[in-house]
C-alpha cells in the first residue's frame, strides 16, 4: 500500500505489534473496494495493555478501558473476554494487573 500510494516504507507504526494476539471484530474505521480496516475491540485494547504493563501510561489507559469495558459486567465475564487476547507468557503479569485495577474500580466481588 505505501509503495502505490508513494508513501514512507514506515508510515504505520508497527511498535504495539507484539502485543497483538487474535483478531477481534472492532468498529470499521475504513473502507474501500478490497480492502477493511478495524479498530481492535475495546476487550482487545485493555488486553494488549494489561499484557504491556510497562508504565503509568499504560496504567492509565488500562484504567480507562476496563471503565467502558467494565461496567456492569462481573469481573469473571469481563476476564474472560481478555483472555483471548493475552500476549502468552504475559498471562499471569495481565492477570495481577487486571485484578488490581478491578478493586480500585468496583471494589472485591
Amino acid at each position: 500500500m505505501a509503495e502505490e500510494r508513494d508513501w514512507p516504507e514506515d508510515w504505520l507504526n508497527d511498535g504495539a505489534k507484539g502485543y497483538l494476539v487474535g483478531i477481534s471484530d472492532g468498529p470499521i474505521i475504513f473502507q474501500a473496494p478490497g480492502i477493511e480496516a478495524r479498530t481492535p475491540s475495546m476487550e482487545q485494547l485493555l488486553a494488549m495493555k494489561l499484557s504491556a504493563w510497562r508504565d503509568d501510561v499504560d496504567i492509565s489507559d488500562a484504567r480507562r478501558l476496563l471503565q467502558e469495558v467494565g461496567g456492569g459486567r462481573k469481573q469473571e465475564d469481563v476476564w474472560n473476554s481478555l483472555e483471548p487476547y493475552l500476549v502468552k507468557g504475559d498471562e499471569l503479569t495481565a492477570q495481577y494487573a487486571f485484578l488490581d485495577l478491578w478493586e480500585s474500580l468496583y471494589g472485591t466481588n
